[in-house]
């Protein structure tokens, strides 16, 4: 049996190309070279090869889809500033981020006044659901009334496309900022019942669930049957304390603390005009 010629190392990686698989092509002289030094069997070196493709092809991914779901950037549990929350319920948290309540389309509701960290820690869970392979819709409550007023007349069954109804997880910040109208109410009644027990929802309020129906055309009706179905598989997470823009802001117009006294001057050092008397002479006397 002839043995096989072996391929140069271009041909190989266009063919990795062609298959599809661009990273690890661009990955394969840096390996050949680690398999060679490590004296890696064939198939712990293909092994190496299929991870590398399989982890650039992920990042790609999650980078997509943070920027097609509108969340800000930087915002993650790590870099949550977890002092200024002490009181935040750290293993409920953790135990959202795992995204089990995406899996089970169930919702979230944060409570807690402005500044807080309710937009942070709902964006974060947002980039966890990302990184689970979930697709993410992030929006502040004016811009998606903006686009459920645009769509009102598209009959129901067309609008399974949008993507306030077809992501698994859709993020709505800021309600209860300002009331809404009653054709404002029904269209985001509209939204949560098309969604209900179907799809997740976070929303993020600064007004307690007792207070909405000022915040829905002061209609308790429609609200009662927006939180019947909002509210029948949620977590509910309090969040509370001054505001962390307004303690930044604190910081920025607290007064300078004063300079430090400044040192004793050295005395001076004699100059030319007062020169430093000898020493007294002393005499020996003779016996």
């Amino acid at each position: 049996m002839t043995p096989a010629t072996a391929l140069p190392l271009d041909a190989l990686a266009q063919q990795l190309t062609t298959l599809g698989l661009e990273h690890a092509a661009d990955a394969l002289p840096e390996l050949l070279e680690t398999a060679a030094r490590e004296r890696l069997d064939p198939g712990a070196f293909l092994g190496r090869l299929l991870t590398r493709q399989l982890e650039r092809k992920d990042e790609r991914r999650i980078a997509t889809m943070l920027t097609l779901s509108g969340l800000p950037s930087g915002k993650t549990l790590e870099d949550f500033d977890w002092t200024f929350q002490p009181k935040a319920d750290r293993r409920q948290l953790d135990a959202l981020a795992t995204c089990s309540f995406v899996r089970e389309r169930q919702n979230i509701l944060f409570l807690g006044p402005p500044g807080v960290g309710k937009s942070h820690v709902s964006c974060s869970l947002g980039v966890k659901a990302i990184k689970n392979g979930f697709s993410v819709m992030h929006t502040v409550l004016d811009d998606l009334l903006h686009a459920l007023t645009a769509d009102a007349a598209i009959p129901p069954r067309r609008l399974k496309g949008k993507r306030y109804l077809s992501t698994a997880l859709l993020i709505i910040d800021e309600v209860g900022f300002r009331p809404l109208d009653r054709v404002e109410a029904n269209l985001f009644f509209r939204l949560i019942s098309a969604r209900y027990e179907r799809a997740s929802i976070i929303v993020t309020t600064n007004k307690h669930v007792r207070d909405w129906p000022e915040v829905f055309a002061g209609d308790e009706i429609l609200t009662t049957a927006i939180l019947d179905r909002l509210l029948h598989h949620v977590h509910i997470v309090h969040l509370d304390g001054r505001s962390y823009r307004l303690r930044e802001l604190d910081q920025l117009l607290r007064p300078a603390a004063p300079p430090p006294p400044a040192a004793a001057a050295p005395s001076p050092q004699p100059t030319g005009d007062h020169p430093t008397p000898p020493p007294p002479l002393r005499v020996r006397k003779s016996g």
